[in-house]
């Protein structure tokens, strides 16, 4: 039994983050854990279209989704840089794009993502192409909303295997070590309580939900309410980034953009619900 759970606490020193390398080229398993999310999620709209869940077109379905994959990235990216760690990037603007190191100039890669950058970064970007295209962005956002959490939850296998966002000291037995703990200390395995929470929990939630009339004009806001709350939750365990710390009240800034997400998501429901009403 002991050996056991010195092995099991330590599982994260057996993984190498690094997927494959050709050179000084390297990808990492959470830039492949990007793309197996977003194969997941268009192999599910793909089910739904095939099963007639929708009046959708799958070649329409892949470029919003291509869309809305550059506009993640995109937003992904600038929300890390105005949210956790603008000083640093405000003197170092390069380090934004450029895979160097700004004071070493080694590869270190580009690292750094922010949800909820991503989240506004990828609905605008298909607000912008589904309006180009003259079609209804809430009918096409509440017909995506169900499948996101199944790709979201390989997204934070992929923080997992990359031993980052690991979370607080802990004296459970089922802690791990993580290698990039400065500190060498037993911490919970955050990322996988996010995996399950606002992965696989949410996932088994909006799914089932999808195709009941009731509910189909709600499916986004349900999303937003749904993440906002297990991501709040899950917070409590994760370590808060270096350079932000804890904020007001001991809140960490990932909870505080989930409070303003949970607020959008409750005034969304409200909206579709009395609009519904009037209908």
């Amino acid at each position: 039994m002991i050996n056991f759970l010195y092995s099991y606490q330590r599982i994260p020193y057996h993984l190498n983050p690094v997927a494959f390398s050709v050179g000084g080229f390297f990808v990492d398993w959470y830039s492949l854990m990007y793309l197996v999310a977003f194969l997941v999620i268009h192999l599910l709209l793909n089910y739904r279209i095939r099963e007639k869940e929708g009046e959708y077109s799958k070649n329409m379905l892949l470029d919003l989704m291509l869309v809305v994959f550059v506009g993640l990235l995109i937003g992904g990216r600038l929300g890390y840089v105005l949210f956790y760690n603008f000083t640093y990037y405000w003197q170092n603007p390069l380090a934004i794009i450029s895979p160097y190191d700004p004071v070493t100039h080694q590869f270190i890669g580009i690292y750094g993502m922010s949800y909820h950058g991503g989240l506004i970064g990828a609905l605008v970007a298909a607000w912008i192409f589904l309006k180009v295209k003259k079609m209804d962005f809430w009918q096409w956002a509440n017909f995506v909303a169900p499948a996101i959490p199944a790709g979201y939850f390989f997204g934070r296998i992929g923080n997992f295997l990359n031993g980052e966002l690991y979370g607080r000291a802990t004296g459970k037995f089922w802690g791990m070590y993580f290698p990039s703990d400065p500190y060498g200390l037993l911490r919970h395995p955050s990322e996988l309580y996010e995996a399950i929470l606002e992965g696989l929990v949410l996932f088994l939630i909006l799914w089932p939900l999808r195709n009941k009339e009731k509910y189909r004009d709600q499916l986004l806001a349900f999303y937003l309410i749904g993440y906002a709350a297990m991501r709040i939750g899950a917070e409590f365990f994760r370590e808060p980034d270096t350079q932000v710390g804890y904020l007001f009240g001991g809140l960490t800034l990932g909870q505080l953009l989930s409070l303003l997400m949970l607020i959008f998501g409750c005034a969304l429901f409200f909206i579709s619900r009395k609009k519904k009403k009037v209908i």
